[in-house]
């Protein structure tokens, strides 16, 4: 089988943590960089965005009383300490890595810039984007769902906790179904809540597919670049 020649994966903050509440488990970095490495192997152009929510989520501190504009740019720098720690891990497993960011912060990453983002990836490099999209009130999904469009990404990935997206939540319902592939159009009229309302619409718009999977099974991305059978397929 042919592999998917760009990727944009949406890694969430949480799947860093394994099982720990907080920060980071480093068996389970472990395990996702081999991932990630599996895919670039192939010959996969690689870009990725990673949440904060193992460190700091702008919703939650807009509960508790904080401005809501305030707690999402703090997200957001939670953001970048993720994707510099991911840098690392990729780094060390012998990768070439690169960090774009939303948000402007010297010497730690470059600033996001289409061209010179798909400049690295062209050249075997993964590049990680950081600091959402630079603006308030967007999620992390938005965020992934706007770079891939604009690196021209073939698939987006989004990595989870489960194995594909089921017609309740399996954790609850012991009848939930998985299903192996959906249209947009199907997804939206069960109310599947595959993505953020925003960044569903963005996806479906620039018709660009979806492959969602559980991101600690082992081998699944690799599979789902192959286009062998691996989670749930959203398709236009």
């Amino acid at each position: 089988m042919t592999a998917i020649a760009r990727i944009m994966l949406k890694l969430s903050g949480e799947a860093l943590m394994g099982p720990n509440a907080f920060g980071y488990h480093a068996g389970t970095l472990t395990a996702i960089v081999g991932q990630i490495r599996d895919v670039v192997e192939l010959g996969t152009e690689v870009g990725i965005v990673v949440g904060g929510g193992n460190l700091f989520r702008g919703a939650i501190g807009a509960l508790s009383g904080m401005d809501r504009a305030t707690a999402d740019s703090m997200g957001m720098l939670a953001t970048v300490m993720n994707a510099l720690a991911l840098k690392d891990a990729l780094q060390a497993a012998g990768m070439e890595v690169r960090v774009q960011t939303a948000v402007t912060i010297a010497h730690v990453g470059e600033p996001f810039e289409r061209d010179s983002a798909v400049r690295h990836l062209a050249r075997g490099r993964v590049v990680i984007f950081a600091g959402g999209t630079g603006n308030p009130f967007f999620t992390t999904d938005t965020a992934a769902a706007l770079r891939g469009a604009e690196i021209g990404a073939d698939l987006m990935l989004k990595a989870t906790k489960v194995d594909g997206v089921y017609s309740a939540d399996p954790k609850v319902d012991a009848g939930a179904t998985r299903y192996d592939q959906l249209t947009f159009d199907e997804a939206i009229a069960r109310n599947l809540g595959v993505l953020d309302t925003a960044a569903f619409a963005l996806c479906r718009e620039q018709r660009l597919p979806l492959a969602v999977f559980s991101i600690f099974k082992t081998g699944a991305m690799r599979r789902v670049v192959l286009g062998e059978p691996e989670g749930t397929r959203v398709i236009p």
